[in-house]
């Protein structure tokens, strides 16, 4: 039996290849999440980290059946390249979607791309130079930061509160703009139950960002993947219905409202852009799966797809409320959370002087995981802050994993105390209306919301 070669050490690996890598790479980063994939495996792991639907619940036999005609009427082909811009079927399935928030679209300005993730890397492939300047949220979507960064993009983040991006913030950044002689390449926003922070950007909001980009010509990245997962309050127009296509490129997926592991995502976009952005795929991929496609379509026309969205929405807001209970039960009074509409995400604020990074540490000797806030910032900022997914386990292990994270939050805030010789020294924000305060800029990365006195938390041990 021939013997295996012995692998070189990763010094000698490093002096080899360093010289061959693009200098894009010395700024590329992971994304915090697929960091965590492989421990988060581990069927021991309580993983709150995870952009995680609850997959357990689409029905395997209509799964079967729909494979079993696609094998019938379809396999030669379902087994064949497609073209670039996606099937014309698989379209009428996008367009439909996007109508359930109001979005009415031409089938023809729709490009289908391998997930979600794949239109914000041609967003950037076709926009951006090094040292372009793209606009995001501050905290941004964690898997949007390995991206930019691959393209050596300057981002400027925009400090957020309960009612999403700070627009007067934005302006001041854009005037800041125009005095240095530069004109960001796009503005990227998740409107609606933003990941990681689960704010949804407000109607008036919505309307100045889009007369903001009319007036100066920009491009919004509308990233709307949990759109239709609304548990409770009005549903907001999308910001592509706002603007009417002109300066708006929509990001959707299949993946919160079927299934991630299809791998379907779509841009709609002003042709122009469009254009580029196909022929930037073409070199990527040539085309998305057709096997997935062809299912998503059949899919469609076997089954009322909104009752599945409807059936996920209900059992998501149950795990949200028990998500929310349990951190009123187990993380100390100087926290901070939010509490999302929808979507899939809670983003939580522990006190001065701990850091989320170093929590992840321990909290994985507990078998639990989260995404830390740092992941979700360009600069460094978000140090306090951690990402929890509520979809993507069930209420007990929501339960226990919260009670995981909190033993572990009470042992650090006990030490240090223990090291400061007395309370913290936490800011003061005194309680006040959702998005009617100006953040301290030195708390920049802490979502401005009421905070809870003792009767709140009492009330809310009572009722757990």
């Amino acid at each position: 039996m021939p013997r295996r070669p012995q692998r070189a050490s990763s010094s000698r690996d490093l002096e080899r290849y360093a010289g061959l890598f693009a200098d894009r790479t010395k700024v590329m980063t992971s994304s915090a999440m697929r960091d965590l994939m492989a421990i988060t495996e581990r069927p021991e792991v309580i993983s709150l980290a995870g952009g995680l639907p609850d997959t357990s619940t689409f029905p395997p036999g209509q799964f079967a059946e729909i494979m079993g005609a696609i094998a019938q009427t379809a396999l030669a082909r379902t087994l064949q390249y497609g073209p670039t811009e996606g099937t014309a079927d698989v379209k009428d399935c996008i367009v439909q979607v996007m109508e359930a928030e109001g979005t009415v679209v031409d089938p023809a300005d729709i490009l289908v791309t391998t997930g979600g993730q794949q239109v914000i890397d041609l967003v950037c492939k076709t926009l951006v130079n090094p040292g372009d300047v793209i606009i995001a949220e501050a905290p941004t979507y964690p898997g949007a930061v390995p991206a930019f960064s691959s393209y050596q993009a300057d981002v400027r983040q925009i400090e957020m509160d309960a009612d999403g991006m700070r627009i007067d913030i934005l302006e001041e950044a854009l005037a800041d703009l125009d005095r240095e002689g530069r004109t960001p390449k796009f503005i990227y926003v998740i409107p609606n139950f933003q990941n990681p922070a689960g704010v949804t950007m407000s109607l008036p909001r919505r309307q100045r960002l889009v007369q903001i980009a009319r007036e100066r010509e920009l491009l919004i990245l509308e990233d709307n993947p949990y759109g239709l997962l609304r548990y409770e309050g009005d549903p907001l127009p999308t910001l592509r219905s706002l603007d009417g296509g002109d300066f708006v490129i929509s990001l959707g997926t299949f993946s919160k409202i079927i299934s991630p592991g299809i791998r379907i995502g779509w841009a709609v976009a002003p042709r122009p852009v469009l254009q580029k952005m196909n022929q930037g795929k073409q070199g990527s991929d040539l085309c998305s799966s057709t096997l997935s496609q062809i299912f998503v379509s059949e899919y469609f026309a076997s089954s009322r797809w909104t009752d599945y969205v409807d059936a996920q929405k209900q059992l998501y807001r149950r795990r949200r409320d028990v998500m929310l209970d349990a951190l009123a039960e187990h993380l100390p009074a100087e926290a901070t959370w939010t509490r999302p509409q929808g979507g899939l995400f809670i983003w939580a604020t522990l006190p001065d002087g701990l850091d989320t990074t170093d929590l992840l540490a321990r909290a994985l000797t507990r078998n639990v995981a989260f995404v830390p806030g740092r992941g979700a910032f360009l600069d460094g900022r978000g140090g306090t802050s951690m990402r929890l997914n509520f979809s993507g386990v069930g209420d007990d292990d929501i339960r226990e994993g919260i009670r995981r994270i909190g033993e572990v939050v009470s042992e650090q805030l006990d030490l240090l105390r223990a090291l400061t010789g007395g309370p913290l020294a936490t800011e003061a924000r005194p309680p006040t209306e959702a998005g009617t305060r100006e953040p301290d800029p030195a708390l920049a990365d802490v979502l401005e919301l009421p905070r809870r006195d003792a009767g709140d938390q009492a009330a809310r041990r009572d009722r757990g």
